[in-house]
């Protein structure tokens, strides 16, 4: 599958803009990630691009999220590997499996940190990535009352593949701020 298909596919299954461009973010993310590590940038980028394709099938049921993912995509020519780190980025309906592999952990903290970023780009006056500086997110990775929701655990997996979280922070932070106009911010 090519990312204009499954780019097709996602807007096929997704229709609430916010989680599109979420989902755009999670590919930024893992492509810049997969450029940074050597990785294949295609591949790391379709995780980023379709792991939430069942969010809005499955009403963000955590023990159904993923796994519906799984069955859509078995129908189409995809990594086995993409669909795995997809299937495990929910680590609460991973069915007793964990993430192990480089892949699984990069997709789980990509896909939560841009979260965590958006938020922070919604305090500022303008609302715009281009105004967001690293050092807001990592302080605001310290404050557990700001965006709340997003488990800051998950982006510490960071650490799990060889990054420290501020150096994870600004390859996020970059990639999205490359297609902010994409993202709406």
């Amino acid at each position: 599958m090519n990312r204009e298909e499954a780019l097709s596919l996602l807007e096929k299954h997704v229709k609430n803009e916010k989680m599109i461009a979420h989902c755009l973010a999670s590919e930024a993310v893992m492509r810049a990630l997969a450029n940074h590590f050597g990785e294949d940038e295609e591949k790391w980028g379709l995780a980023g691009l379709l792991h939430d394709l069942d969010v809005e099938n499955t009403h963000e049921d955590k023990e159904k999220h993923g796994l519906e993912t799984e069955k859509i995509l078995k129908e189409y020519d995809i990594d086995k590997d993409i669909i795995e780190a997809i299937k495990l980025h929910n680590e609460d309906g991973a069915h007793g499996m964990e993430r192990t592999e480089m892949l699984h952990h990069a997709l789980a903290a990509a896909e939560t940190i841009t979260g965590l970023i958006f938020a922070t780009a919604l305090v500022y006056p303008d609302k715009k990535l281009e105004s967001v500086k690293t050092k807001s997110i990592t302080k605001r990775m310290k404050q557990s009352a700001f965006a709340a929701s997003v488990n800051r655990d998950t982006i510490k997996e960071c650490e799990k593949i060889g990054l420290e979280v501020n150096e994870f922070a600004e390859i996020a932070l970059d990639s999205m701020k490359k297609i902010a106009p994409k993202l709406g911010f």
